[in-house]
């Protein structure tokens, strides 16, 4: 089975920084895009930051400067590094990693982290 492992959520003051991580297990083809989204109450899920294998990444308009992330291919394991957070920041993070089996796209989910900015 597919697995996504989320971890580094929790509470922190605004200004403060967090790593989140996504590790992805069961996976016996390789992922091609790795990417982290977020939701909050009443909102439509919407994307942080993804990153393809080689490298390429993509970061919503409110988040660069602030948002870095990374990934390790070995591990199958993708990073958000959040700085300067900002109580809009709050929200659910979902892990999301997209690959394909035989020529078909595949992509699984998180089950999610909270982050809390406040102070």
């Amino acid at each position: 089975q597919v697995q996504l492992v989320e971890s580094g959520g929790g509470l922190v003051q605004p200004g403060g920084s967090l790593r989140l991580s996504c590790a992805a297990s069961g996976i016996a083809f390789s992922i091609s895009e790795m990417g982290w989204y977020r939701q909050t109450p009443g909102k439509r899920r919407e994307l942080v930051a993804s990153i393809t294998s080689g490298g390429r990444t993509n970061y919503a308009d409110s988040v660069p400067g602030r948002f870095t992330i990374s990934r390790d291919n070995a591990k199958n394991t993708a990073y958000l590094q959040m700085n300067s957070l900002k109580p809009e920041d709050t929200a659910v993070y979902y892990c999301n990693i997209v690959f394909s089996v035989f020529g078909t796209r595949r992509d699984y989910w998180g089950q999610g982290t909270q982050v809390t900015v406040s102070s």
